[in-house]
């Protein structure tokens, strides 16, 4: 009934696959941990190192890419849940920069992995507020109320199922934690 050709195909295909994915999982784990990594390092201040960090995954990220294509790896879930991090990192970087929040030029992302990274930029943006009231830096705790309000107002024009809107009730629940931060320093004042 079924051609051994067919099977013995199969199993070729079948391996390639399995070979690609452990190479694709085993590369996308440190840009996972390393933007965490980046991200950790920006609530220190430590910019200079943050950027160096950047760099060294941006070229995994395009090495990645190079030899495997964007719509393979976006078959894997290490390499989506590395990207949605990455971004996490990216945008962040941004922001605690007072740069534009835009899209990332020469490479090519998921729009779920942006919307994912902007829902969980909002509770990054809260961390750095907390510890801005600490350092009793009170216009920046303002600027982070605002631009968290804001990207929630963005984020409410989409309609979130699943996976994105758990990320999305997620960054709500920040936008409520600044406005009782932002409350509180504003009583102190």
């Amino acid at each position: 009934m079924i051609k051994t050709t067919l099977i013995d195909s199969l199993k070729k295909d079948h391996k390639i696959r399995d070979i690609e994915r452990s190479k694709i999982i085993s590369r996308s784990n440190p840009i996972l941990h390393d933007s965490k990594r980046i991200i950790f390092s920006l609530h220190r201040s430590d910019f200079v190192k943050a950027a160096e960090q950047m760099i060294k995954i941006e070229k995994e990220i395009d090495n990645l890419q190079d030899q495997f294509g964007y719509k393979r790896l976006e078959e894997e879930g290490a390499y989506r849940a590395a990207m949605e991090e990455y971004l996490e990192a990216k945008l962040f970087h941004l922001w605690i920069n007072k740069k534009e929040v835009t899209k990332i030029k020469g490479r090519k992302i998921s729009h779920s992995s942006y919307l994912g990274a902007l829902s969980d930029v909002a509770g990054e943006m809260v961390r750095y507020a907390i510890n801005q009231a600490a350092k009793n830096n009170l216009d920046e705790v303002g600027r982070a109320k605002e631009d968290v309000s804001e990207l929630i107002s963005y984020l409410t024009e989409f309609d979130f199922t699943g996976y994105l809107r758990t990320k999305y009730d997620q960054a709500r629940s920040h936008m409520r934690k600044i406005e009782q931060i932002n409350y509180e320093v504003n009583l102190r004042k």
